[in-house]
């Protein structure tokens, strides 16, 4: 099982509006709480698990929020990395590999899933194992679905499930891309391609907070499961 989670946390927040003009995306509220410490409470039950999180929008309010979390934060200065570049950037600071990741901007109604990915985790078979979650429980996502899950279990472009921003990942890919800036799509499509990326079903709801209805959506898919 991996020991270190990444949380994408750099986003500027665009599709936000007004809500992140003075702070960063990962710090608007839902239900009361900050979106990154929905996420950050996945972790818990993992023990020793390291935690970072990148930052460039509004870094400083990110930092002095997770300073008393014991989350280590990696700046992307002076430009935005995107998910693979990201990633790669705070590889010193994970230190480890595989690693688990988590997108800030998504709240979850069900079991936990980074526990669900690190019982399906089989590093002799995959690469990289994405959560995904059938359009019908995925709460405020706008378009189609991002995968398939094939009977071995390997992922194929269209289909119906939503990638949720959950995954585990081996990180060795990342150091033979050029670019320094980069989506993880580059390496998913290398590990498709070599039969090693694989996807898992989630079994409960996700909801998409990239975009202020989002929030609404969220609290009440909360106050439903309560």
């Amino acid at each position: 099982m991996p020991d270190a989670l990444m949380l994408f946390a750099a986003g500027f927040g665009t599709r936000m509006g007004a809500l992140t003009a003075d702070r960063p995306k990962p710090l608007i509220e839902v239900a009361g709480q900050p979106l990154i410490d929905h996420a950050l409470a996945m972790a818990e039950g993992f023990g020793s698990l390291r935690r970072v999180a990148n930052a460039h929008y509004r870094a400083d309010q990110l930092e002095s929020h997770l300073a008393p979390r014991d989350v280590t934060v990696s700046r992307e200065q002076p430009e935005i990395l995107d998910t693979g570049g990201g990633l790669r950037h705070a590889l010193p600071l994970l230190d480890a590999d595989p690693v688990f990741t988590l997108n800030t901007d998504a709240v979850w109604s069900g079991p936990n899933p980074l526990r669900l990915l690190a019982e399906a985790w089989d590093p002799a078979r995959m690469d990289a194992l994405l959560l995904c979650v059938p359009l019908g429980n995925a709460v405020g996502r706008k378009g189609g679905g991002d995968f398939d899950i094939l009977g071995d279990g390997q992922l194929s472009r269209g289909g119906d499930l939503v990638y949720t921003g959950a995954q585990i990942v081996k990180t060795k890919a990342l150091h033979a891309v050029t670019e320094p800036v980069f989506s993880l799509n580059v390496i998913w499509n290398q590990m498709a391609e070599q039969g090693r990326l694989c996807g898992l079903p989630y079994p409960g709801q996700w909801c998409d907070v990239g975009h202020p209805d989002g929030i609404r959506l969220a609290e009440e898919m909360l106050a439903a499961d309560v």
